[in-house]
């Protein structure tokens, strides 16, 4: 199913690239870029940034 998603990584991940995630460009998956062919996680990606913007998860 995930060989047709199209996948980005963090600009910050650096050359390395390790411990990072990638986000499918629609905006609804994550997977850990070091496990290409792993699982992916289901994510309310839209959700989590209005939420960061209304500051609704600043300590």
């Amino acid at each position: 199913m995930t060989e047709h998603i199209r996948w980005r990584k963090s600009s910050r991940s650096g050359a390395s690239a390790n411990g990072c995630v990638e986000l499918a460009h629609s905006k609804d998956l994550v997977r850990d870029s070091k496990h290409p062919t792993g699982p992916t996680l289901a994510a309310d990606v839209a959700g989590l940034l209005t939420a960061v913007k209304a500051g609704n998860l600043d300590r």
